[in-house]
C-alpha cells in the first residue's frame, strides 16, 4: 500500500482541483459521505446516537458539515460544534456549512475557552466525529482545540477521525501537543505516513482508505517513496517453490555466529533460516562451541573455527573464505561477541566476501566507525540494526534515532548503498534508491531476547533462495512480525519465546501462500 506525506497529499488535492478541474465541493461531499458510510457500517448498533461533530474552520471542518447532513438524513441525532466564528468559515467549507444551516441542524459556534468549558460537561455523546484538523497541521494544538480533544477522548464511547486524528503530524506521526485517540479513522485517497508509524499509529484505531474521486492517474503520477507492507504486499513477495525442487534448489546459507555465552543467538538464526525455506544451512562457530551445536542443531551443518577465548579469531578468515565457496549467502553477527580481533575479522569478511551479505548484532558493532567499507562491496548487503546498534553506527543517541527513524534509515541506506532494516515497533526497511517501507506486522511479543536473531535467519534464508535483497528484507520482516501476531492471538503478548517463532514460521508462510489470514 502506498503512503503519502502531508506535502504530497496537498499536491494531489491541488492537481485534482486545479489541473483536472474536479470541483472541491465534490471531493468534500464524497469524503463526508464515505465517512458516514463507514460510521454506519462499524457502529450501526449505536444508532441514533447522539453524535457530536467537532469541526474546525478549514476543509476538515467542511467534511464534518457534510457528515452532519448525511447523518441527519439517515435519522441520527447530531450536534455540530464549530470551534470558530461563522464568518471565519470560507471556501468549500462555507458552502457545506450554509447547506447544513438551511437544514435547521443544531450548530453551535464556540470561540471562547470559558464558553467551551461550560458547554462540554452538558453533553453526553455516544459518538464524537473529529473534524478539527486535517493533514495540514504542523504546530502544537492549544487553546479551544486542546480542550475539545481532551474532552472527546474522555467523553465518547467511540471516536471517528476524519482523514487523520487531530493532533497527529501526517508525515512524522508525532503528537503535536495532544491528539484525538480514534477508534476508526477514515482517510482519503491514500493512507498517510504518519498514520502507520508510531506514535501516530496508536491514535488511528482501525484505518480505512476511502476513494473520494481523485483520478487514479494522478495517484500514478505521484513520486511515491513510502510504502506499507501488509498481508497482500507480503503475499505478492513469496518466492516460488517448484514441485521439482530439491535442497540445492533453495540455496545454501553460511552463518558465522556464536561465542561463549551467546550460543543461543547462533542456533536461533540458523534454525530460522531453515524455517524460512532455505535448502541448506551451515553454521561456522568457535571451536569450543562446536560440540554444543553438533548436539543441538540436528538439521544444521556445523564447522569449527579457530578461536581465542571462546570467540572466533582472525585465523578463521581462511577457513571462512573456503567455506563460502558454493554458498548462496553469508550472514554474520548473531552472538559473535566483541573485541578487536572479532571486529577486524568482520570487516575483512564485509570487504572480501563476494556473496550477498546480511550483517546483524555484533557484526554491526564491528562496523561502527567503518561504514565506508560497505561501499567497497559489489554484492547486495542487508544491515539489521536495532535502535541501539543504529545509534552506534551513526554516532547519534538512541533518542535521536527513535525520533526520526525513517530519515535515518534512508540516509544510511542511500549513502552506503545497502538495504537497512531498522528494527522496532513498525520496522523500517530502507533501500539504496531512497524508498522506505513500513512493516505492518508485529507486536510487543517480539520484545524478548533472540527474536532479532530469528529475523536475521529468516532474511538470510530468503535471500539464499534467490530473492533480491530488498524483497528478502520486506518479506522477512513481515513473516517474522506476522508469526508474532499469530502467537499473541493464542498466547498473549508476554512470555512468547524466540523459539516459539521458529515453530510457527512455516504455518505463517502457508497462511500467506493460501491468502487466508487466520487472525
Amino acid at each position: 500500500m502506498i503512503l503519502l506525506t502531508a506535502k504530497q497529499m496537498r499536491e494531489l488535492d491541488r492537481a485534482a482541483i486545479e489541473d483536472w478541474h474536479v470541483p472541491g465541493p465534490v471531493l468534500m461531499e464524497n469524503a463526508g459521505k464515505a465517512t458516514v458510510d463507514q460510521l454506519e457500517d462499524v457502529f450501526a448498533e449505536l444508532c441514533p446516537g447522539p453524535v457530536t461533530i467537532l469541526a474546525g474552520k478549514g476543509n476538515n471542518g467542511g467534511d464534518g458539515y457534510v457528515i452532519a447532513r448525511h447523518l441527519l438524513n439517515r435519522g441520527w441525532q447530531v450536534l455540530t460544534i464549530v470551534l470558530a466564528a461563522a464568518e471565519k468559515i470560507t471556501g468549500d467549507a462555507r458552502i457545506n456549512l450554509d447547506i447544513l444551516l438551511k437544514s435547521e441542524a443544531e450548530v453551535l459556534f464556540v470561540t471562547d475557552s470559558d464558553e467551551l468549558e461550560r458547554l462540554l460537561p452538558q453533553l453526553d455523546p455516544i459518538i464524537v466525529v473529529d473534524a478539527l484538523f486535517g493533514t495540514g497541521l504542523f504546530s502544537a494544538v492549544s487553546g479551544l482545540y486542546e480542550k475539545a480533544i481532551d474532552w472527546a477522548n474522555e467523553a465518547a464511547e467511540a471516536i471517528i477521525a476524519v482523514d487523520i486524528p487531530s493532533g497527529i503530524d501526517a508525515t512524522s506521526g508525532k503528537v503535536l501537543g495532544t491528539a484525538v485517540a480514534a477508534d476508526l479513522t477514515v482517510t482519503f485517497a491514500c493512507a498517510k505516513v504518519g498514520q502507520v508509524i508510531y506514535p501516530g499509529a496508536e491514535y488511528v484505531g482501525d484505518l480505512v482508505v476511502a476513494d473520494i474521486g481523485i483520478p487514479v492517474q494522478l495517484l500514478q503520477q505521484q513520486d511515491v517513496d513510502h510504502h506499507f507492507i501488509d498481508f497482500a504486499a507480503a503475499r505478492f513477495l513469496l518466492p516460488e517453490r517448484p514441485a521439482s525442487g530439491h535442497k540445492g534448489t533453495f540455496g545454501h546459507l553460511l552463518l558465522v555466529a556464536g561465542s561463549s555465552g551467546k550460543s543461543g543467538a547462533a542456533a536461533l538464526a540458523a534454525e530460522a533460516a531453515l524455517r524460512a525455506g532455505v535448502g541448506l544451512a551451515t553454521l561456522a562457530c568457535p571451536a569450543q562451541l562446536h560440540p554444543v551445536f553438533e548436539e543441538k542443531l540436528t538439521e544444521v551443518m556445523t564447522v569449527p573455527l579457530p578461536e581465542v577465548d571462546g570467540r572466533v579469531s582472525m585465523q578463521a578468515l581462511v577457513d571462512i573464505q573456503q567455506l563460502w565457496q558454493q554458498k548462496s549467502v553469508l550472514a554474520v553477527g548473531p552472538g559473535l561477541g566483541t573485541g578487536e580481533e572479532v571486529a577486524g575479522l568482520v570487516r575483512r569478511l564485509v570487504r572480501e566476501c563476494p556473496l550477498p551479505l546480511v550483517v546483524d548484532a555484533d557484526g554491526l558493532n564491528a562496523l561502527a566507525g567503518h561504514l565506508e567499507i560497505l561501499q567497497e562491496r559489489m554484492a547486495p548487503t542487508v544491515l539489521t540494526p536495532h535502535p541501539g546498534e543504529m545509534a552506534r553506527l551513526t554516532g547519534l543517541s538512541v533518542a535521536e534515532v527513535e525520533s526520526d527513524r525513517i530519515s535515518i534509515a534512508r540516509q544510511v541506506a542511500c549513502s552506503r548503498q545497502v538495504v537497512v532494516v531498522l528494527k522496532g515497533a513498525r520496522t523500517i526497511v530502507a533501500t539504496p534508491d531512497g524508498a522506505v517501507f513500513i512493516n505492518g506486522s508485529g507486536n510487543p511479543a517480539l520484545a524478548s531476547g533472540g527474536t532479532g536473531d530469528v529475523l536475521t535467519g529468516v532474511i538470510s534464508g530468503l535471500l539464499a533462495q534467490g530473492m533480491k535483497a530488498e524483497a528478502a528484507a520486506l518479506l522477512g520482516v513481515y513473516l517474522h512480525g506476522r508469526s508474532a501476531d499469530r502467537l499473541a492471538e493464542s498466547r498473549g503478548q508476554a512470555g512468547v519465546l524466540a523459539s516459539d517463532l521458529l515453530a510457527d514460521l512455516p504455518a505463517t508462510r502457508e497462511e500467506l501462500l493460501t491468502g487466508d489470514e487466520l487472525c
